[in-house]
């Protein structure tokens, strides 16, 4: 019968081993390759994020006549910290394609899907693909909050958007106005300056006139 004893050395060995293999030795490894940090830019960082949902976009085709899915993700309205003007832009949610990017003007109208009260329907000048395009859009949406939630703070943008527009067309009237009083005012100025000149000119010339006669 084989003594146990005899197998105690292979068994130290083996614990030996799992103890070398747990000891921290303290040494360190350097990465064969060093990665460094790089700075991501999406073209969002002017602006700021007024809604911020999930949803399933759609393009109107028209050659064939039909909706066709343009993809799944999350649509925004982007708000520009400087210009104040707003943009709609929807992207993938794996590729992070954009699938919609647009701005948010006074003409922009939201309307309901037929046979839907998810989704709602607007035309726009899209850029999306790189180039404007006219596109007619269709959103649909997981709920019929977040549907009218998205249709009336589009609808509200628009209509601050006109506001503004109004505005912007009104200073450009005044300053228009105020040019042309200055212009006229300047010409009137030069015409009765011509004015006094010749006025001078006759008065010195009547002057050596008279002399010549005296003379």
């Amino acid at each position: 019968m084989a003594d146990p004893a005899e197998h105690r050395p292979a068994e130290e060995e083996e614990e030996a081993a799992a103890a070398g293999e747990d000891e921290d030795t303290g040494a360190q490894v350097a990465p064969i390759v060093k990665l460094e940090e790089v700075a991501v830019t999406t073209g969002e960082e002017d602006e700021d994020v007024l809604l911020d949902m999930k949803a399933k976009l759609y393009r109107f085709d028209k050659e064939g006549n039909q909706w066709k899915e343009r993809g799944t993700g999350t649509v925004k309205l982007l708000k520009h910290k400087e210009t104040s003007k707003v943009r709609l832009v929807m992207r993938q949610a794996k590729t992070l394609k954009i699938c919609a990017n647009h701005l948010v003007v006074a003409t922009t109208k939201m309307q309901e899907h037929a046979g839907s009260d998810k989704s709602c329907v607007w035309h726009a000048l899209d850029f999306a693909d790189g180039e404007l395009k006219e596109e007619m859009f269709a959103i649909r949406f997981g709920s019929v909050e977040n549907c009218k939630k998205f249709k009336d703070i589009v609808e509200e943008i628009a209509e601050q958007q006109g506001k503004n527009e109004n505005k912007e067309n009104e200073e450009v009237s005044s300053a228009a106005d105020l040019v042309e009083k200055l212009t006229v005012t300047g010409t009137k100025e030069q015409n009765e300056t011509k004015e006094e000149e010749k006025t001078e000119e006759k008065e010195v010339a009547a002057t050596d006139d008279k002399k010549d006669v005296k003379e």
